[in-house]
């Protein structure tokens, strides 16, 4: 059995909610940059170089890459054969948070009550999704979402007979509808099977998985790939200035489902989708 005492995890997510919100990922980087290359539109080009010169001065000022530094989104994957001491856990991830936030002087963004809507003054709480893995390993994402992207996510329950070009064209037109306003170019996450909620979750990981990587399977594959092409057509380009590039990249995550239902789930991202990992 391994002993984790709950500030060891406290001090890692205060630093993974600071370095997500000032770093992007090297891939999604990279393809920014690469995207500058290749757009077709000379505005577009501009915007897209203007967003790297961003993410350059986040990095050489050490300062957060969008205002909107989001709602702290947390995966959590716990070894079986991992004990923790010292207090609660999800007590010390909100503390992480709470420090990352005021410490890294982010923008504090959660209000405690949807309807009363009084600013809780650090972004606490955090969403935390857990899962039990098995050894004795504490993995940790740390997601922040900007709700100008969050806002245009949509979930529909098909019916089972639906086809794939069709819950394709669905993802498609989410995108489409949302238009300039999740700041593209998007990164899009889509979550296939499971239920209502799982459904959504399923996107939720999607979006936070590092687009370097593909679903292993190769019809979502395939998927991800003509989702991505369609949605590059439909001219929104960077920012909604008209150009090729809408979207940067597409990733599906999929589960079992019950007979009778099909759920699909879009989660948009914009051109910041930040994540940042780390182990104990």
């Amino acid at each position: 059995m391994k002993e984790i005492n709950v500030s060891e995890i406290e001090e890692l997510v205060r630093r993974l909610c600071i370095d997500a919100n000032l770093y992007l990922p090297s891939s999604l980087e990279n393809c920014i940059r690469c995207s500058a290359e290749k757009e077709e539109s000379p505005v577009g080009k501009e915007v897209l170089n203007d967003l790297a010169r961003n993410i350059d001065a986040a990095r050489d000022e050490k300062i957060a890459v969008c205002q909107d530094t989001g709602m702290a989104v947390i995966f959590l994957e716990i070894g079986q054969d991992v004990h923790f001491t010292g207090g609660s856990l999800y007590g010390a991830i909100n503390k992480g948070v709470s420090r990352g936030y005021t410490e890294g002087y982010l923008r504090c963004s959660i209000v405690g009550d949807p309807i009363e809507r009084v600013n809780t003054g650090d972004n606490t709480p955090a969403v935390i999704h857990t899962v039990i893995t098995e050894g004795d390993t504490v993995r940790i994402d740390v997601c922040p979402k900007g709700f100008g992207s969050e806002n245009m996510s949509k979930l529909k329950m098909f019916n089972p007979s639906v086809s794939v070009s069709e819950i394709e064209d669905y993802v498609v037109s989410v995108a489409a509808e949302a238009g300039s306003n999740p700041c593209p170019p998007m990164v899009i996450g889509v979550g296939i099977g499971g239920d209502f909620e799982y459904s959504a979750f399923l996107a939720k990981k999607a979006l936070c998985r590092d687009i370097s990587e593909k679903n292993p399977k190769a019809l979502y594959a395939d998927m991800e790939k003509n989702i991505l092409e369609k949605i590059n057509k439909l001219g929104i380009g960077p920012q909604g200035f008209g150009g090729t590039t809408t979207c940067l990249s597409v990733g599906i995550e999929q589960a079992p489902t019950h007979i009778a239902g099909l759920p699909v789930a879009v989660n948009i991202g914009c051109h910041v989708t930040r994540h940042a990992h780390g182990e104990l």
